[in-house]
């Protein structure tokens, strides 16, 4: 579960902003090409980094880093929830959308070692599933909270889910262990000093 709301969470914020995108700009007193920009500056952040993610949980242990991932999305979500200007606003989705590739790159990292190895091949199957009914569902989503309780709303939900979404992801996850690379920088350090004691 934690692991696919961690994928859920990433998704649904693609797509959750495109039916109120009039709504943000009759809001901020914008053009709707400056709305999409909405769109546009998450995913260059979540796609842009997703690499190099995958990269910084090797070296500092993918659940740690996953951890902040969460605290990084939801609290980049209340940030957008309470931005006074269209700009404030562009650059707290950027920071959602760096938040969201981490959530994203580790959540895969981590089935590897969450789940047996014969159910590896389904739980893969889970997360992409959730990571379709994300994108599919946030259009709606994003245009019932807008009409019920203001564009706000969109992000705000972002908060109980994220809370729920850390709290199992820091106490069912197992804890990481050193990365390959610091296990290959240590083993190094330990033969280089046991070839300087044999010379």
């Amino acid at each position: 579960v934690s692991l696919s709301l961690s994928m859920l969470m990433p998704s649904l914020a693609t797509s959750i902003v495109n039916a109120a995108l009039p709504e943000l700009a009759r809001a901020f007193d914008a053009s709707f090409q400056g709305t999409q920009w909405m769109v546009l500056a998450y995913l260059l952040a979540m796609t842009t980094l997703s690499v190099s993610a995958g990269r910084w949980g090797d070296l500092l242990g993918r659940r740690r880093l996953l951890l902040a991932g969460i605290t990084l999305f939801t609290a980049s979500s209340l940030l957008c929830s309470a931005a006074p200007t269209l700009a404030a606003l562009l650059a707290a989705r950027a920071v959602q959308g760096v938040g969201a590739a981490l959530m994203t790159s580790l959540t895969v990292a981590l089935v590897g070692e969450t789940v047996p190895k014969a159910r590896v091949g389904s739980a893969m199957g889970l997360l992409g599933t959730t990571s379709a009914i994300g994108t599919a569902l946030g259009p709606a989503i994003g245009g019932v909270l807008t009409a019920g309780l203001g564009w706000r709303a969109m992000f705000l939900v972002n908060g109980p889910v994220g809370l729920l979404a850390f709290a199992l992801a820091s106490r069912h996850l197992p804890p990481d262990h050193r990365s390959r690379g610091i296990e290959r920088a240590v083993d190094d350090h330990a033969a280089e000093v046991q070839d300087d004691d044999e010379c």
